[in-house]
């Protein structure tokens, strides 16, 4: 068989066989051959252990990037062929209101704080990208969905943070948003 991917390079990669198999199933969902359930958010989601030989970890990310974006103009057409253009656009105004909440939140106070001495986000840097959120809703201003599904915060320990669990939650609920609207 031949690789998908490229190989990492002096180290470690992800598992082959998984990749392999998930991008696999997620063309006969695409395709339709499968019965399988596979959402935009389930290729978001979707993690590989690291093997030493493994494919390139960028190279793999990229083409997850990509396969997000395909499901999701899958799903988009999927629904506006069954509700029409209206209904799609009601249902992206109703998912990007229940984010309008924590945008208008003073800074540090945007997520709860992480429990002492579990692994947390830098306040700092979430608030920073919520601001550009802000300013993309209410301005119209450009930010690319890259920028939301490849944000990376300085880890920081317990009060000091934003706990992770919320802040993936919103930020995923916020790229389905932006990737709805591209």
């Amino acid at each position: 068989m031949t690789d998908l991917f490229r190989r990492a390079r002096g180290g470690k990669g992800y598992d082959t066989h998984e990749v392999d198999d998930f991008f696999g199933r997620a063309q006969a969902v695409y395709e339709g051959r499968s019965g399988e359930a596979m959402t935009p958010h389930t290729v978001r989601t979707a993690a590989f252990s690291q093997v030493k030989g493994g494919y390139d970890e960028p190279q793999v990310d990229g083409a997850l990037d990509r396969l997000d974006s395909a499901f999701t103009r899958k799903e988009r057409a999927d629904f506006i062929a069954q509700y029409g253009q209206q209904a799609w656009l009601d249902k992206i105004v109703e998912r990007a209101t229940t984010l309008y909440d924590r945008l208008s939140r003073p800074d540090g106070r945007k997520f709860a704080p992480a429990e002492n001495g579990k692994p947390a986000y830098d306040r700092s840097q979430v608030d920073a990208l919520l601001h550009r959120l802000a300013n993309y809703f209410n301005n119209g201003a450009e930010l690319p969905s890259a920028d939301v599904r490849h944000a990376v915060f300085t880890p920081v320990r317990g009060k000091r943070g934003y706990a992770m669990g919320p802040v993936d939650a919103y930020l995923d609920r916020a790229l389905e948003v932006i990737l709805a609207a591209e």
